[in-house]
């Protein structure tokens, strides 16, 4: 079997593809797009939208997939639907070839993105698997700061359809490759696999249902402000140079604590960083009500950054810790689709709220993020790990 570290670099650089590729593509390309097509840019991202609920949909078969025979092939499978569809998206001439192309989209990443990653790790590693999920969230951590610099200079030079392919080609020459022929496959029998492919029913018991509304809420948040951050530090009083220059700074601020979560974290229990993941929106949006925009922007940035950075890495390990590695991708298909509901409707909700309210949306992504906290702290773990 291959090294740890290699396999980290493999999924963190193919991991980073397809988010570069995929959700991130719509703040660079709606624009373009919509106008070509000659629609609303609403209806672009109803396409989006549907595309993220679509890959809730599919996240627990591709889970209990996962878990019975390995990633390796599921991987492998998400860039070539990935690039079918950016393929599709770049004939699209009409909106009904659009939405087509956001529902291959939406398949490649249910069967690509984050949660199918996290649960190979865990087939792979078991429950030693949180160290290799921080390492490939790090790298891929990256992937807007990488992806939109990419979509937004292929759009300038080339144009969105030729963008698009350019980005289809990356998974057909490099993911699929990297994907298929090096990462390991899991190390148990085929009757081991068979055992695991029987198990069908998982409880939503209490902790489950906890889990699942602290990361529907909190990624409900971290998908508002991905979309709208920009317009509401202008309603809160920032200039347009100050608002972008402060959503430059989240990206680096995931990064930073996703490093802190590697390393002064790493002893820890998981729920822990889980916890602090959900307390951080609501502390920087405490210090932009005290010391305004104008001073207190870039230190909200950094802590809703960090709180994100360090939520994808819960995610993955929360789970883990309080359940095991059994059934583990199933469970997080289960868990997710909740979170990508919300991340779905999250932008379009927001939207509306900012222009009636303006800055005042910001209580209302408070109010989540401190019932995500509760619901953490009220979760019910083994007397022997407590926090």
């Amino acid at each position: 079997m291959r090294s740890r570290l290699s396999v980290i670099l493999i999924l963190g650089s193919t991991q980073t593809l397809a988010w570069g590729s995929s959700y991130y593509l719509p703040a660079i390309l709606a624009d373009p797009i919509s106008r070509d097509l000659g629609i609303s840019s609403i209806w672009f991202f109803a396409a989006f939208s549907a595309s993220l609920l679509i890959s809730a949909l599919i996240g627990p078969r591709v889970g209990r997939t996962i878990d019975a025979y390995g990633g390796r092939e599921v991987l492998a499978l998400s860039n070539v639907v990935i690039a079918a569809g950016l393929v599709t998206l770049a004939l699209a001439h009409m909106p009904a070839v659009l939405w087509l192309a956001w529902l291959l989209l939406g398949i490649g990443m249910g069967l690509g993105l984050y949660d199918a990653a996290f649960a190979m790790l865990g087939r792979i590693y078991g429950m030693e698997a949180r160290s290799a999920i921080t390492g490939i969230s790090l790298l891929a951590g990256f992937a807007s700061t990488i992806g939109w610099p990419l979509t937004a200079l292929g759009v300038a030079e080339f144009g969105w359809r030729w963008t698009c392919i350019a980005w289809a080609a990356a998974h057909v020459l490099i993911a699929l490759p990297l994907n298929l022929f090096l990462l390991p496959k899991p190390l148990d029998t085929v009757a081991t696999r068979t055992e695991t492919a029987q198990v069908t029913h998982i409880p939503f018991d209490r902790n489950m249902v906890l889990l699942a509304f602290a990361f529907a809420v909190g990624w409900m948040v971290v998908a508002a402000m991905a979309a709208h951050l920009p317009r509401l530090l202008e309603a809160a009083g920032a200039t347009t140079v100050q608002a972008v220059a402060t959503g430059a700074l989240i990206g680096p601020a995931q990064v930073a604590a996703r490093i802190a979560e590697a390393s002064i974290l790493r002893n820890q229990h998981p729920i822990v960083s889980a916890r602090l993941s959900m307390i951080a929106h609501p502390i920087g949006v405490a210090l932009l009500a005290l010391f305004g925009a104008g001073g207190a922007a870039g230190v909200f940035a950094a802590f809703h950054g960090a709180g994100s950075g360090i939520m994808t890495i819960a995610r993955g390990t929360v789970p883990l810790a309080i359940f095991g590695p059994d059934n583990y991708g199933y469970r997080l298909g289960l868990l997710g689709a909740p979170a990508r509901m919300a991340q779905a409707i999250a932008p379009l909700l927001f939207g509306v709220l900012i222009d009636r309210y303006g800055a005042g949306v910001l209580t209302v992504s408070v109010v989540l993020s401190l019932c995500g906290f509760v619901a953490l702290l009220s979760l019910r773990l083994p007397a022997r790990e407590a926090i």
